[in-house]
């Protein structure tokens, strides 16, 4: 894999979804061009909705709650909200082998890795993206999701991620079927006994990231694509 340095950024503050779309797509289209660095890029979103291209509408079960947007990425609803790191990745998948399936897996473990640094146990599913925790306190064969994927692809260079519940309000889920997946349960690191701070949640990422995927990272304060979004939408 090669050495050069993945940009990587935190923003504090909950960030719009338009101004996070917006972001996403002007990096990634610069990523496939040539004349941007890969980004990874974590933060949080004030609670709303997301629709994939296979959310179903029944799914949605209380369309008023919150903002609902679809999202161009793949999969169904999804909630995100504070208390819940999202990591953006915009990515070069043809350079790292061009196989979506690895590619996600390779998401799927970073959340694994990460989860393992706090002493969670995180899982996967053959017929079922996202990462779990078995939950044997609430049955035999009880499970809860701790994590959602969902990505799209465009000139080979992804766009959206992951999303890892930290600290969300899990109540909050209750207004869609998250995933199209009603026979499991959501959970968090709180929920799970684990009291983490965000910071700690984003080293783990850190370190996790590196060593997956085999490359060094660059923090950097902010992209000018977002400054440029922020001033369209003033």
């Amino acid at each position: 894999m090669s050495d050069t340095a993945v940009e990587w950024l935190i923003t504090d503050t909950p960030v719009p979804y338009e101004t996070a779309l917006a972001v996403m797509d002007a990096r990634a289209a610069a990523v496939a061009a040539g004349t941007a660095s890969e980004l990874v890029w974590l933060l949080e979103h004030p609670p709303l909705y997301t629709a994939g291209t296979s959310a179903k509408a029944h799914d949605l079960l209380v369309p008023d709650r919150f903002p609902v947007f679809n999202a161009g990425r793949g999969g169904q609803y999804t909630y995100h909200g504070p208390g819940q790191r999202i990591a953006y990745v915009m990515l070069d998948v043809k350079r790292r082998g061009g196989d979506v399936r690895a590619f996600v897996s390779d998401l799927e473990g970073w959340v694994i890795d990460t989860l393992a640094a706090f002493g969670v146990k995180g899982e996967t599913r053959a017929d079922r993206v996202g990462v779990w925790v078995a939950r044997p306190e609430k049955g035999p064969a009880a499970e809860d999701k701790i994590a959602a994927i969902g990505i799209r692809l465009r000139r080979w260079v992804s766009l959206h991620g992951l999303s890892l519940n930290v600290e969300p309000e899990l109540e909050h889920f209750s207004g869609i079927v998250p995933c199209g997946i009603a026979g499991h349960g959501v959970t968090s690191l709180t929920d799970l006994g684990r009291i983490v701070t965000m910071p700690e949640v984003d080293m783990a990422l850190e370190a996790a990231f590196c060593a997956r995927f085999g490359v060094p990272v660059t923090r950097v304060s902010t992209v000018l694509e977002m400054a440029a979004s922020e001033s369209r939408a003033q």
